[in-house]
């Protein structure tokens, strides 16, 4: 049987229709919810995607503030912008574009962005609020994933989940959502010794580590759901993590690249700007 194709773009315009309905909430109160991204350096993967956050505003009503820095802004620049952005009513979101340039700490810019506006999910606090499983703004490409696993009515209870990739982005905030999900959760990463077949004993394996095609059969069990988070540029295109011609065969559901995980990133982090002005307009 052929598996299923879990359709990011289709959940991601579920998701872009309720944020639509969460700007009009806001309006009714007179309320524009902004977002603020903040830029530095010219990565080409960064500015791409900041270029589409901005078109993503633009679409669904919300107001943009990008600020896009030379790659030789120094610290105490961006510390200063952080904290404007921090103390302007207009700004509901902040989003400071990962990865910085190396002579910048990027600890110290996340933590310095205030909890209540840090629509990525990624301050300290906001990362101890997923742990205790208290509310809070959660890091947008794994609380995506749990929305098409929701979507698709796969349900995590009971099931043996495994994560490949250990990053503060996506694999540690993956594996704690899963768990708060009652999934039995396993979190692998380049040290973890044989692989493969510590992979296929996954019921949903959400693969993050950005090695192009690195996953093959041999790590897929039958009837296991693969979620490949991977976006790696090649001269054929963007390609996931996962080789996907060779896996889908033995799935039950799974994403493409592109088209299923990326497109949830954006839409969730345009919810996280709505859920952030309606906690500080209340």
């Amino acid at each position: 049987m052929a598996p299923r194709i879990i359709d990011g773009k289709a959940v991601a315009a579920k998701v872009e229709l309720e944020t639509a309905e969460g700007v009009a909430r806001l309006a009714s109160r007179g309320v524009t919810p902004g977002l603020a991204v903040v830029l530095v350096g010219e990565d080409p993967g960064s500015q791409s995607y900041v270029t589409m956050k901005e078109r993503d505003c633009a679409r669904l009503g919300i107001r943009s503030f990008d600020h896009r820095l030379a790659a030789s802004t120094q610290q105490a620049e961006l510390d200063a912008l952080i904290d404007r952005l921090n103390a302007d009513p207009d700004v509901h979101g902040i989003l400071v574009q990962q990865p910085l340039p190396k002579h910048l700490d990027v600890e110290e810019a996340v933590a310095r962005v205030s909890p209540v506006k840090d629509v990525d999910g990624f301050h300290p606090e906001n990362l101890g609020r997923l742990m205790r499983g208290l509310p809070g703004p959660r890091a947008c490409t794994p609380w995506g994933v749990m929305r098409l696993l929701d979507e698709y009515g796969i349900d995590p209870c009971g099931k043996r989940a495994v994560v490949v990739g250990r990053s503060l982005l996506v694999g540690k905030p993956m594996g704690l959502m899963l768990l708060e999900r009652d999934a039995t959760v396993t979190t692998c990463h380049s040290r973890t010794p044989d692989l493969p077949a510590m992979c296929r004993e996954a019921d949903i394996l959400v693969v993050a580590i950005g090695r192009t095609k690195m996953v093959g059969a041999e790590y897929v069990r039958e009837g296991a759901v693969v979620v490949d988070v991977g976006i790696n540029r090649t001269d054929v295109g963007l390609v996931g993590d996962v080789d996907f011609d060779a896996v889908a065969p033995r799935c039950a559901a799974i994403t493409p690249v592109p088209g299923g995980v990326g497109p949830m990133t954006r839409a969730i982090l345009m919810s996280n700007t709505i859920a952030a002005a309606e906690v500080q307009t209340r």
